[in-house]
């Protein structure tokens, strides 16, 4: 396969960039598309092999739908998104072609894949499964291999139940009117490394979190969950019964066995 094509769309920046360099290390030739640049979508199908679709979750159904009737029964079609489902019964349906879900469990700011975990759900393969799981434990990827759903309940815990914790408390934050330089004179270690999460939820790209949130199909679940939750603690604080939330603390302890 040494002269194999392979495009990425939404190449230009990102996760995408980092897969654009995997690839060209290999010896491929690599196509990549931005909003405004490289080839269109048609002609990329047509003249690339493998195409992977690393664009915003709110986008990616869209995008699949417009590259899959182009793609070949003997290509490849991938996704890089956040969410697996959907991106992959998007693509199973809109495209002939062998079908590979790919979830990079790392933001774009790390140099490459190695010691990274990269969840892998094959959906619809046979040549190319095999070539993929190589390329990425080559270049040093740990590989969780699972099913779509899974992989979408595992991220319901994961991103939407830990990233909508960081965000109520951002926003529970600015309402008190607090003031970030008198909480640096006050903060400890773990809450300052906090505040720098919660800042990277506000600041860097908060409808990627948004999407992540309201997107997953098992959202209703987490706040099901976590309505109830704090209504059981509400009412124990509001009692002032210390005794009553140390045994509920204690009866929900995923430690204790």
């Amino acid at each position: 396969m040494e002269d194999l094509h392979i495009g990425i769309i939404g190449g230009t920046g990102g996760m995408g960039r980092i897969f654009a360099d995997l690839f060209r290390g290999e010896g491929y030739t690599v196509h990549c598309a931005g909003r405004t640049t490289g080839l269109d979508i048609p002609a990329m199908a047509k003249k690339c092999k493998v195409v992977i679709v690393s664009v915003p979750i709110g986008v990616t159904a869209e995008i699949i739908e417009e590259v899959g009737p182009f793609m070949r029964e003997d290509a490849l079609l991938m996704d890089l998104t956040s969410l697996k489902a959907e991106p992959v019964k998007a693509m199973l349906r809109a495209s002939p072609a062998e079908v590979l879900g790919l979830h990079p469990l790392f933001g774009p700011g790390v140099d490459s894949v190695a010691g990274h975990t990269i969840c892998i759900c094959p959906a619809r393969t046979e040549r190319w499964l095999d070539w993929a799981r190589d390329i990425l434990k080559k270049h040093g990827a740990i590989l969780m291999e699972t099913t779509p759903e899974r992989h979408d309940e595992m991220m319901a815990l994961i991103q939407v139940l830990n990233h909508l914790n960081s965000i109520t408390m951002g926003m529970i934050m600015k309402e008190w009117g607090a003031d970030l330089a008198e909480l640096e004179k006050f903060t400890t270690p773990i809450f300052t490394t906090k505040l720098a999460i919660i800042k990277e939820l506000f600041t860097n790209n908060p409808r990627l979190y948004a999407d992540i949130i309201t997107l997953n199909p098992y959202t209703d679940k987490i706040l099901e969950l976590y309505e109830k939750t704090l209504s059981e603690v509400t009412g124990v604080i509001k009692q002032g019964d210390v005794g009553a939330f140390t045994t509920l603390m204690e009866g929900r302890n995923l430690w204790k066995s």
